[in-house]
């Protein structure tokens, strides 16, 4: 991320443009800091940098290392962070691949709300959403194998879960069918929800085998400062996303796609649909295709962990949960790490057996769980 000329030059660009000696700037999933001590060397005012990994600890000799003195880190969340002072500059890349990812909108829109002054900026200011039905029968293959390496074992079954998924790729224009089509624009200073769908229709531009859907985002910081991950720009870290279809379909310049796509925030992670429907461009209906599908049946159902999840279900605690449990409960600010760890090895005799095991545990659970 940090080695990507061209999206570290721009965020350089989008907060030059902004920073004023007065400015105070928040950076929200400051990683390894460079944004920080970007805005402190353009001369930032206050600069708070948050951060809920272990990187911040690299974040901090980094900013040593560059004289960024007085920059003030925080190991922790965002969303649990609260500052007297409203920013008035936040900046963050949360993205993956896609900025559908993980809990970035979510951070974002909390961030905006309880962190930024009135007429405060957001970089970036926006995504938009792009799509393109693409023949990528090199990546599609490995993805969707008839057989075992020798032969001799069927893998029909593996498709329907292969197919509901997607991964990273890199596309290049020679790999597209259609021309790009905007599907959806994540405005920033906007939005209010982490769900975000959209549709598009492709025109088929010339004949070949289609595979599926490549999808990336062009990014808007401030005003006159972009970039593009599409397949004719200069690739970037965050790459393209592949969304195969369950079957390559033979198509001819004129064929009409209509594809719907949704992408739903559920826990700490989005659920993606993307629904296609190819029409032929001679009308004939028997050529007419028509897809659904979604990450969720990527996954097999085992039925009994959907019992375990089942609402009407009164759960007991397996040998784990119940350690967890125990940990949590002692974890009153009164009995220290040391102290719980020996009351393990008494209670779950069988679950450890050394100090240090017990001890391991209690690290572990006090790192994800205990307060600042």
């Amino acid at each position: 991320m940090v080695t990507d000329a061209t999206r570290v030059e721009a965020y350089r660009r989008a907060l030059r443009s902004v920073i004023t000696p007065d400015s105070f700037v928040i950076e929200i999933g400051t990683g390894i800091g460079v944004f920080a001590v970007i805005a402190k060397q353009l001369g930032a005012r206050r600069v708070v940098a948050i951060e809920p990994s272990d990187a911040i600890a690299v974040a901090k000799m980094i900013a040593h290392d560059n004289g960024a003195t007085g920059i003030e880190f925080i190991h922790g969340l965002s969303t649990d962070v609260s500052l007297s002072e409203k920013a008035d500059v936040i900046v963050s890349d949360l993205r993956g691949v896609l900025p559908l990812f993980d809990s970035h909108l979510a951070s974002v829109i909390d961030a905006r709300e309880r962190l930024l002054a009135p007429q405060g900026t957001l970089i970036p200011a926006a995504d938009t959403l792009y799509a393109a039905v693409v023949e990528f029968p090199k990546q599609y293959n490995v993805r969707t194998p008839a057989h075992s390496a020798d032969g001799t074992v069927k893998l029909d079954a593996l498709r329907r879960f292969t197919t509901n998924s997607w991964q990273k790729a890199r596309f290049q224009p020679e790999h597209l069918l259609t021309q790009p089509a905007a599907w959806a624009t994540i405005d920033y200073r906007a939005i209010n929800g982490a769900d975000v769908a959209g549709t598009a229709t492709f025109g088929i531009e010339r004949n070949g085998c289609a595979h599926g859907l490549a999808l990336w985002f062009d990014a808007t910081l401030v005003e006159g400062v972009t970039f593009s991950n599409a397949p004719n720009h200069p690739h970037l870290v965050y790459g393209s996303a592949f969304f195969p279809w369950p079957e390559a379909v033979d198509v001819q310049q004129g064929d009409q796609i209509h594809v719907h796509i949704e992408a739903r925030h559920v826990g700490d992670e989005y659920l993606w649909r993307w629904d296609s429907e190819l029409r032929p461009a001679d009308s004939a209906s028997a050529r007419i295709k028509r897809f659904r599908q979604s990450t969720l049946d990527a996954t097999p159902l085992v039925l009994r962990n959907l019992a375990k999840a089942d609402a009407a279900r009164a759960t007991v605690l397996n040998n784990d949960g119940a350690v967890e449990r125990y940990i949590l409960q002692a974890m009153d600010g009164s009995t220290t790490n040391r102290e719980i760890a020996n009351q393990l090895l008494e209670h779950f005799p069988r679950v450890f057996s050394t100090f240090n095991d017990a001890l391991g545990r209690v690290g572990s659970v006090a790192r994800r769980f205990g307060a600042p």
